[in-house]
């Protein structure tokens, strides 16, 4: 109780004020403000807080006593426990540093890996005591003190010292030298500004950066910006060509240029909580990360309505794996080493940025016109993993989730290559490895406890048909240990291991990066709108947005995806020259 209550005057900024000059609540399952003024009261909303299974306790602090037991402080507003209502920010506390999430309105970029850190939702964090602005995803691996934790020690050691020179009769000497102390050089001083680029660039082409204040960010005049916005009324709606449980993918033409795209729709309603806004957001910085690799989706731009939000990606027309291998059940040797590869180097790139891929799976490979590979829907990645990083989020589609993910193991790039090793056994055996035999007529084989039990503890059977090399191939991506997979040592060995595995001997890699290498199979394509290689419950549907229900926007919290809109410079330069 002593811990929290001097961790609350600390953050609140009470300073040397006495337990009974401020009141601490929390809000139990009822939505009922309780006080926490002793060790038994903090036990028993600790002890309710689990027995609820809540992840974490909203603890209100006013800088007040009631009057009286049982009554409001003053100031206290019985409507902010309203279950809905927005709740104070949470503080994170790294290495002397209380973060506090932050939305810039201007162009800030992060203290730690210097990329720019942009406004959808709260993914900057600020300290609240030096000004430090880091990404959300850096925040835990800042390593320098916070310089107001530093000062505060520095002064207090000069305090000491000057108490000591006095006590030897002023020896001046030894108070100067605690003052010219290296913690003070000013190269160790982090700006308490954030950074915005310059809307010029020098003749080399790198970028200046300049450091403003924050009322003068605040106050920056936005006249300069030349960047082309988009909207809805700049496309024209041509076809439905997908669906997922949060968004609807069209085709779509751009009425400038007659460029056709497809626009993934994402209704806001269904994205309103933490970690929906963080997927997004995820999303969209993979796609900016994305647009120029050969093997990855691209993104054009994003822009939003009051009821929805819009990535205008790549359009590729030769549809994807699932709808091919739906007709042709499985694929020669030479075809799914082709896929694989090329799947291959696109993971490795993904990787090499700190991205886990997590989502691989014949319906999110696609084939573009000529027949390359093109991997979408980046909605389940993991950003900002280094190298001996893990994470722990039990995520994927059931057939291609590790064993490692199912154990509830801490894991790492090793899930995607395990993932591949699924997609490519369903390519050269035409069924899943995790298929059981009558499995169709026993519903308790039918249920997803099941399937998971199964890629824990079957042997995976490789089919006499394939070559050895294939079966080599199989069997080292689906090891069930990760540290013994195919592609999981430590980088870059891992991927060099799998350009030098025999299967992948006839491939020529740098000839395959530079898309140089001619695709086993070209989809037939009659024009750049045909359809015929998506599915037709799809395509047969009408092209509408439903329209916007008033009451549903004004429970949007329009502040959380400020900063969304977006516009490739790179693709906004192909179409100036068009």
């Amino acid at each position: 109780m002593d811990t929290l209550r001097e961790e609350m005057r600390t953050i609140c900024g009470f300073g040397t004020a006495g337990p009974d000059q401020f009141t601490m609540k929390w809000v139990d399952d009822e939505g009922d403000p309780c006080r926490i003024a002793s060790q038994q009261e903090l036990d028993e909303a600790l002890r309710l807080s689990e027995l609820e299974k809540d992840t974490e306790i909203t603890i209100h602090v006013f800088p007040n006593v009631p009057p009286a037991p049982g009554m409001p402080c003053q100031g206290e507003d019985r409507s902010i426990y309203r279950r809905g209502a927005r709740r104070w920010r949470k503080l994170y506390r790294v290495n002397g540093h209380i973060f506090q999430a932050k939305r810039f309105n201007r162009r800030a970029f992060c203290a730690f890996c210097q990329d720019r850190i942009w406004g959808l939702g709260r993914q900057g964090f600020k300290c609240i005591q030096c000004k430090l602005l880091v990404h959300k995803k850096c925040h835990k691996v800042v390593r320098k003190p916070c310089l107001s934790v530093q000062q505060q020690q520095q002064q207090q050691q000069i305090q000491s010292t000057e108490s000591q020179a006095i006590d030897r009769n002023g020896d001046q000497q030894q108070l100067d030298s605690v003052q010219c102390s290296p913690v003070t050089h000013l190269e160790d001083e982090i700006s308490e500004s954030p950074i915005i680029e310059e809307h010029s660039r020098n003749p080399t082409g790198n970028e200046e950066r300049e450091e403003l204040p924050l009322d003068m960010l605040n106050d920056a005049d936005n006249s300069n910006d030349m960047q082309r916005q988009y909207s809805l009324n700049d496309f024209e709606l041509i076809r439905v060509i997908g669906r997922g449980s949060y968004a609807k993918v069209l085709m779509v033409e751009l009425k400038r240029t007659k460029r056709i795209y497809a626009m993934k729709v994402i209704k806001k309603a269904l994205v309103t909580d933490d970690e929906d806004i963080d997927w997004v957001q995820t999303e969209k910085h993979v796609f900016e990360t994305a647009s120029n690799h050969p093997f990855l989706v691209g993104l054009h731009s994003c822009f939003q309505t009051p009821s929805r939000l819009f990535f205008v990606i790549e359009f590729v027309r030769g549809g994807d794996l699932m709808f091919h291998m739906q007709r042709q059940r499985r694929l020669p040797e030479e075809h799914a080493r082709f896929y694989a590869a090329e799947i291959s180097l696109a993971l490795n790139f993904l990787h090499e940025k700190g991205i886990i891929y997590r989502d691989l799976k014949l319906d999110n490979v696609l084939l573009d016109h000529e027949g390359h590979v093109k991997l979408t829907d980046y909605g389940m990645c993991k950003e900002g993993v280094r190298e001996g990083d893990t994470t722990a989020t039990f995520c994927g589609t059931p057939n291609y989730i590790a064993p490692e993910i199912l154990r509830g193991e801490d894991y790492s790039f090793s899930v995607d290559w395990w993932a591949l090793g699924v997609l490519l056994y369903e390519m050269l055996a035409g069924r899943s490895p995790f298929d059981i035999a009558g499995a169709s007529e026993n519903p308790d084989q039918n249920t997803e406890d099941y399937l998971f039990q199964v890629i824990l503890q079957k042997t995976i059977r490789i089919p006499r048909s394939l070559s050895v090399k294939a079966a080599s191939v199989l069997k080292g991506f689906l090891c069930k240990d990760p540290n013994e997979r195919l592609g999981c040592g430590k980088r870059p060995t891992g991927f060099l291991d799998i350009v030098a595995h025999p299967f992948f001997k006839a491939i020529d890699w740098e000839m395959l990066e530079q898309k140089q290498v001619t695709p086993p199979y070209k989809p037939r394509l009659d024009s750049d709108r045909d359809l015929a290689n998506f599915p037709p419950e799809f395509t047969d549907e009408p092209v509408h947005l439903t329209p916007d229900d008033p009451r549903v926007i004004d429970k949007i919290d329009q502040s959380e995806f400020e900063g969304f809109e977006y516009v490739n410079p790179l693709l906004m330069s192909l179409e100036d020259c068009v």
